[in-house]
């Protein structure tokens, strides 16, 4: 049964399940605070501290800033044709969305209410004072084009800052001699500390790994990672099957030739990163203290991605998944690849899919929350510790409805970035008005907005759900698509996150996070490895060269330039000849006799290939058919 919904009505005379009650401009109870804790009598000084904070910037204006600030707002021409008389009478600077039927190209409808003047006034600085206070307002009619709303882009010569020539030079450029140097010095003293261990509770046996163990250096941990990453080229569900002798179709003598088996399970147990004698859980915040294993690594990667690097002008934030169940925080995500992992945020460029900059999460980090400032939270706090060092550049953020907010938007738009991507309609500050439509009450193709000068907020009707958008430039500006008209910040969305997918896709090919790694940092770092093998691949710039042709060529010039071949000594298989024993005596025709393994009597012939004497004419071929 179809819903009856009067589309000339506004927003505000829908009746949607569970409506949160919009209080008018007049009334005055309008004027209340909303309370984000509830107010106790008698509670601590600390809970009340507290409240102050949660409740801070929540406050309604007063009925002189409201006349100071709030101008009468006339309804459009075209909007006025299409009132009842009810809803013309509706007071006016109240914001008035009106649901119209799309035209038969099914055309956004966006019923607005402009100002008195139709000129376009240009956003004014957000002051600092009324930095979270918003006044949302219907799109006025004639307004601005989104890229004169949007911040100037101060970046010239964008991309790598380093011309290379072949994909070994983007690799080491990365992974330099430098980090080399700290995983060899590292992995060498933690084998010692590993057999000390083992041999003070008494499980070192003879057969044991470790008793073999000598120090590594730079040019056999290259041919180690090599291998790895010819791993994710050529899967196979055990690593042992990589060095299986069989004479089949599955046997790689490759990886053999560069290391033994038991060589390269050993430097995975012993590869390590940190000195566990400087471990201090007194002196290190919790994110320090959970990734203090493989800190050194975070550090020089998020370095080096930042160095080698220019940003354009559209960046994409994030998140990514390691499979590890363990000690850090996991994350269920039942929608992404897999779906209990470590989640890793992540700053990339919406135009190539670089990564320039990630942070592993491992909970919240209270320390990091400032008690004074409106925005505090650990989205906001991550979003702004992700971003630093690219302010007032020109920078277009590009997020989902984790991390999008009002009050996030406006101020990142302080500090001189863009942003824009899907919301969620419970956030703080947004419009109740746009909070309480349903799909039910919109039809496809229909737009429903506001503005609040700098932060524009938007619900779309799509055909399968309604989308909330939020940008701080786009406006109502829509785009053509077929026989459609779609608002230009869903395009755009879907362009520049559309890049970061493909990322994803491409690292999924090529698995080098295997399931039988269960150190968890050492399942991190092979997921950094991982990312940096994409990224040296955008720094090379090479179109004509695909992401597995530029795999295969990286692990062929490693092990030309670090590997050392292994000299095997082929078993030669000896034919099952007859032959006779040598002469007991030089120039007499005695010669040498056995005892015939078959029948027992006393021979001069045997078997080269089992060294066993036997009669030739009667023992020799009973014996081989049954061995």
């Amino acid at each position: 049964m179809e819903k009856n919904v009067d589309y000339g009505a506004s927003c505000d005379s829908i009746t949607t399940k569970n409506k949160r009650p919009v209080p008018s401009v007049g009334d005055s109870s309008a004027k209340i605070r909303r309370q984000l804790m509830p107010s106790v009598s008698g509670r601590s000084h600390r809970d009340s501290k507290m409240a102050n904070i949660l409740n801070y910037g929540s406050e309604e204006e007063s009925d002189k800033e409201e006349e100071g600030i709030t101008q009468p707002l006339g309804a459009p021409r075209m909007a006025r044709m299409l009132m009842d008389e009810e809803d013309e009478e509706v007071e006016r600077g109240s914001i008035n969305f009106t649901l119209e039927r799309p035209s038969q190209l099914r055309r956004p409808s966006i019923s607005v209410s402009t100002p008195a003047s139709p000129t376009p006034v240009s956003p004014t600085p957000v002051e600092p004072n009324n930095k979270f206070k918003f006044d949302w307002r219907a799109f006025p009619m004639s307004q601005f084009e989104p890229h004169l709303r949007r911040e100037p882009f101060s970046q010239i010569n964008c991309g790598p800052t380093v011309s290379f020539t072949n994909p070994y030079e983007a690799f080491i450029s990365i992974w330099n001699r430098e980090i080399m140097d700290l995983i060899v010095r590292e992995t060498n003293l933690y084998s010692q500390q590993l057999a000390t261990t083992m041999l003070e509770n008494g499980m070192i046996r003879p057969t044991s790994r470790i008793t073999r163990w000598h120090d590594t250096n730079v040019d056999e941990l290259y041919t180690y990672f090599a291998i790895i990453l010819a791993m994710s080229l050529v899967v196979k569900s055990h690593a042992e099957e990589y060095w299986s002798n069989n004479n089949d179709i599955f046997n790689t003598p490759g990886f053999s030739t560069y290391m033994s088996y038991d060589r390269f399970m050993l430097i995975s147990k012993c590869l390590h990163f940190s000195n566990n004698v400087h471990y201090n859980s007194e002196l290190l915040t919790q994110p320090q203290d959970k990734l203090f294993k493989i800190k050194p690594i975070i550090d020089h990667l998020n370095c080096k991605y930042s160095e080698l690097f220019i940003l354009s002008q559209n960046v994409t934030l994030h998140e990514s998944f390691t499979m590890r169940k363990g000690l850090l925080d996991n994350q269920l995500i039942p929608n992404k690849g897999p779906t209990i992992g470590v989640k890793i945020f992540e700053v990339c460029e919406s135009k190539t899919g670089y990564l320039w900059r990630f942070e592993v999460y491992v909970g919240h980090d209270i320390s990091a929350l400032q008690e004074d400032n409106q925005i505090s939270g650990t989205i906001p706090s991550l979003v702004l510790r992700l971003l630093n060092g690219l302010e007032h550049k020109g920078h277009t953020v590009w997020m989902d409805n984790f991390y999008n907010s009002p009050a996030l938007a406006r101020e990142l738009k302080v500090r001189g970035f863009d942003c824009a991507g899907t919301l969620s309609t419970n956030r703080q500050f947004v419009p109740s008005e746009l909070a309480n439509i349903s799909e039910k009450d919109m039809i496809v193709g229909q737009v429903v907005g506001c503005t609040s000068e700098d932060v524009d907020v938007m619900v779309w009707r799509d055909i399968g759900k309604r989308e909330a958008f939020i940008s701080t430039y786009h406006g109502v500006s829509s785009t053509r698509c077929g026989e459609t008209l779609n608002p230009s910040v869903v395009l755009d969305y879907n362009t520049c996150m559309g890049v970061v997918d493909r990322k994803a896709h491409q690292l999924s090919m090529y698995p080098i996070e295997r399931k039988s790694t269960q150190v968890w940092y050492k399942k991190i770092f092979r997921r950094l490895l991982h990312a940096s093998i994409l990224n040296a691949h955008i720094l090379l710039g090479n179109q004509l060269l695909t992401h597995r042709k530029f795999r295969k060529a990286l692990i062929i010039d490693l092990l030309s330039a670090h590997g050392t071949r292994i000299s095997i000594s082929k078993t030669i298989t000896k034919l099952h000849t007859p032959a006779q024993y040598d002469l007991i005596k030089s120039g007499k025709t005695d010669r040498l006799k056995r005892k015939c393994a078959v029948c027992g009597k006393r021979t001069i012939t045997y078997c080269k290939a089992c060294n066993v004497a036997m009669c030739l004419f009667t023992c020799y071929e009973p014996y081989h058919n049954s061995h």
